[in-house]
C-alpha cells in the first residue's frame, strides 16, 4: 500500500485525527498538503514530523468555508507537488448545546464547516481527483452521524450528510475510475477529549465492545488503505472505526 509519489491534501490536519492521517500518509511516501486555519505552529510541527519520517509536506492556510482561500490552497498544492491524487476532507468543528437552546449561528457555523467546507474542497480538487490515476476522495464523518448524540444535533446532521454526499460523488467519480469513501470514527483519543471528565470517558468506554477509545492511528490506517491502490474496488462505502459501538 505504498503511497510513493502520491499527492494527498488533508484538510484540518494541524492537529487531531487530521494530523495523524497526514503523518501516516507522509510516512508512506506521500507528498502531503497540511491544511490549517489558525494553527500555523502546529502545522509546521506536522510538516517537521513528516519530513523527519522521510516524506514531503507543505502548509496551506485556508478556511474551508471560503472559496477564495480554498482555491489558493489548490494553487499551493499545484505549485509544490502538482495535481492532487487524494483529498481527505477532515476539517470540522463542534458547537454543542441542547437543540432547544441552539442558535441559528451555532447551527449554520457547524454546517458551513463540516458540510460546506467539504463541498468547497471537493469541488476545487474535483478535476484533480477525476484526472488522477485512480484518484481518491475520503470524507471523515463520525459515529455521531449514525447514532446521534445528546447536544449535537448540528454536528450529527452535518456528519450524517456526508454519507449521502459520499455515495453520490462515488457514482459520479466512478465514470473516471476514481473512488469516494467515508470513514466514521468513534470516540478517538485526541486533544478534543482532554476536557472530558474521566467519569464520562469511563462511561463511554463501557459502551464500546473493544473496551477502549480509538487511537488516531486506528483511523489513519483505514484512511491509508482507502488512499492506496489496494482499495481500487471499494467505493461509496461508509467504514466504521468505532470498536463495535453499533453492534
Amino acid at each position: 500500500m505504498s503511497m510513493d509519489g502520491r499527492t494527498c491534501v488533508v484538510t484540518g490536519s494541524a492537529r487531531g485525527i487530521g494530523r495523524g492521517i497526514a503523518e501516516y500518509l507522509g510516512a508512506e511516501g506521500a507528498n502531503v498538503v497540511i491544511n490549517y486555519r489558525s494553527s500555523e505552529e502546529a502545522a509546521n510541527e506536522a510538516i517537521d514530523a513528516i519530513e523527519t519520517a522521510g516524506g514531503s509536506a507543505v502548509a496551506a492556510r485556508a478556511d474551508v468555508t471560503s472559496r477564495v482561500e480554498v482555491e489558493e490552497m489548490v494553487d499551493i498544492c499545484h505549485d509544490a507537488f502538482g495535481p492532487a491524487d487524494v483529498l481527505v476532507n477532515n476539517a470540522g468543528i463542534t458547537a454543542d448545546t441542547q437543540f432547544v437552546d441552539m442558535t441559528p449561528e451555532e447551527w449554520d457555523r457547524v454546517m458551513d464547516v463540516n458540510l460546506g467546507g467539504t463541498f468547497n474542497c471537493t469541488q476545487a480538487f474535483y478535476d484533480d481527483i477525476w484526472n488522477a490515476n485512480e484518484g481518491r476522495l475520503i470524507n471523515i464523518s463520525s459515529v455521531v452521524g449514525k447514532q446521534g448524540n445528546f447536544g449535537q444535533a448540528n454536528y450529527a446532521a452535518a456528519k450524517s450528510g456526508l454519507f449521502g454526499f459520499t455515495r453520490t460523488i462515488a457514482l459520479e467519480l466512478a465514470q473516471g475510475g476514481s473512488t469516494a469513501n467515508c470513514v466514521a470514527p468513534g470516540f478517538t483519543r485526541t486533544d478534543m477529549l482532554e476536557s472530558v471528565p474521566e467519569s464520562v470517558l469511563e462511561r463511554i468506554v463501557s459502551g464500546i465492545p473493544l473496551e477502549r477509545l480509538a487511537e488516531v492511528e486506528d483511523v489513519a490506517a483505514v484512511v491509508r488503505f482507502l488512499a492506496s491502490e489496494a482499495s481500487s474496488y471499494v467505493t461509496g462505502e461508509v467504514i466504521d472505526v468505532n470498536g463495535g459501538m453499533d453492534l
